[in-house]
């Protein structure tokens, strides 16, 4: 018999997150079904991801060294968005490694307390040049990164 978990994901709230993006959804945004389709909340993961760090000064993303790799990603959805909505996007960092890190985000419509989806994504940092993980993450990284755990 199989020791699988059979407990469904559950929204989360605000606070379990540490800091937060604003994202403006678009009219392309929305499908036949009148919501946001489910290929832009992984857009929104790697916006939100990816400004956050520019604008903190740890990722230069035309002249550094380090780039980040997508090698996992996932999502659970709880409410539908829909445009005109603007969406606030939830991050913290679940688990920081020597090369590697799993970010979780919360994707909230503006003033709800509880997530309308949740998911992750794992970047393995390489070296820009040959594609292989870096032994350790940049100092300027690693700082920024521990701010979110």
């Amino acid at each position: 018999m199989s020791s699988v978990s059979t407990s469904r994901p559950q929204p989360e709230s605000r606070s379990a997150f540490k800091v937060f993006r604003r994202i403006d959804t678009r009219w392309m945004d929305n499908d036949v079904y009148g919501h946001v389709n489910n290929v832009v909340y992984y857009s929104w993961f790697d916006t939100a991801v990816n400004a956050h760090l520019i604008e903190q000064g740890a990722l230069d993303i035309h002249h550094g060294e380090t780039i980040g790799l997508v090698i996992e990603t996932q999502c659970n959805y709880f409410a539908p968005l829909a445009f005109p909505q603007t969406i606030e996007a939830g991050i913290r960092v679940a688990k920081l490694g020597s090369s590697s890190v799993r970010y979780e985000i919360g994707l909230f419509a503006q003033g709800e307390d509880l997530c309308a989806a949740r998911g992750h994504f794992v970047h393995v940092y390489v070296d820009k040049e040959n594609r292989r993980p870096v032994k350790a993450l940049p100092l300027k990284l690693k700082t920024v990164l521990e701010t979110l755990v």
